[in-house]
C-alpha cells in the first residue's frame, strides 16, 4: 500500500524507553522504536526524529532536588543526546543510515544543527535524529519537535505515545472517555485537551502543520498511520 506522507517528524517519548524500569533505557523498547522507523524508511518515507529525555532527567522537576531551573533544563537536553546516541546505534545495527544532530555544540558525537544540511540528509534517505531540544532552556522536546518539523517542511508531526489518540478525558481515569478520530486545532484549545505543551501546539497551529497522536507501542502502527489509516490515532488539523 502506498504511503500518504513523504516526509515526517516523529516525536518519541524518552520515558517510554524505561519500560518497566524506574529509569534508564530498556533495550527491547529501543529496538522496537528502531524497527518501527525502519518500516517507514523501507516504505519510502523520509523520517526525522525528536526523542525526549524523561527516562534520564526531567528539567521541570529538577528544582525539587535543588537544581536551578535553567541548569536542570540543560541537563535534560543532554539526556536527549544520550537517548539519541542510543537510538542511532540501534538503528544502524539494523541497516539504517542515520545522522545525530544536536542543538548544543558537541562536535565529537553529533553534527551541529544546520537546516539545509538536515534536509539534504533526509533527501538522501538518512534518518535524522534531532537532539538537544531547541538549545534553549524553558522549551520542551515537544516544542523542539514542532520547530524542527516546520523547519524541515515535514508534512505531519507524528506524536508516538502509549495512548492511541486524544480523548475527551484521561482514558486511564475515566472509563467513559471517548477517542477523537479527527479534531481541529480550535477545538483542542476550546476544550483544553492535553495534546502537547502550548508553545509546541501554537507553532503547529500557526504554520498549519497537522499533528497525529497515536500508540507507537503496538508493532506496525507507525506504518499504518503513514499509509493514511484513520482508524488509528487522532488527527489534529485546521
Amino acid at each position: 500500500m502506498p504511503v500518504k506522507y513523504k516526509r515526517v517528524l516523529l516525536k518519541l517519548s524518552g520515558e517510554a524507553l524505561m519500560g518497566d524500569q524506574p529509569f534508564g533505557i530498556q533495550s527491547d523498547r529501543l529496538q522496537h522504536y528502531a524497527r518501527e522507523i525502519k518500516t517507514a524508511v523501507d516504505a519510502g518515507v523520509e523520517v526525522a526524529v525528536v526523542i525526549g529525555g524523561g527516562n534520564i532527567y526531567r528539567g521541570l522537576s529538577a528544582e525539587k532536588s535543588g537544581v536551578e531551573r535553567v541548569q536542570g533544563d540543560y541537563m535534560g537536553m543532554l539526556a536527549t543526546v544520550i537517548n539519541g546516541m542510543a537510538l542511532q546505534s540501534t538503528m544502524e545495527d539494523i541497516g539504517l543510515y542515520t545522522r545525530l544532530v544536536s542543538a548544543i555544540s558537541m562536535a565529537e558525537i553529533a553534527e551541529p544543527y544546520i537546516r539545509r544540511r538536515a534536509i539534504r540528509h533526509l533527501e538522501k534517505r538518512r534518518v535524522v535524529i534531532f537532539s538537544g531540544g531547541t538549545g534553549n532552556p524553558y522549551f520542551t522536546t515537544d516544542s523542539a519537535a514542532a520547530l524542527r518539523g516546520n523547519e524541515i517542511n515535514a508534512e505531519v508531526l507524528l506524536k508516538g505515545t502509549k495512548v492511541d489518540g486524544i480523548y475527551t478525558s484521561d482514558p486511564e481515569k475515566d472509563p467513559d472517555a471517548v477517542r477523537y478520530s479527527r479534531i481541529t486545532f480550535a477545538e483542542v484549545m476550546q476544550k483544553s485537551l492535553a495534546v502537547m505543551d502550548m508553545t509546541a501546539f501554537t507553532i503547529c497551529h500557526e504554520n498549519k502543520l497537522p499533528i497525529i497522536v497515536f500508540d507507537i507501542t503496538t508493532p506496525g502502527h507507525l506504518l499504518r498511520i503513514l499509509q493514511g489509516e484513520e482508524s488509528l490515532g487522532t488527527l489534529v488539523t485546521h
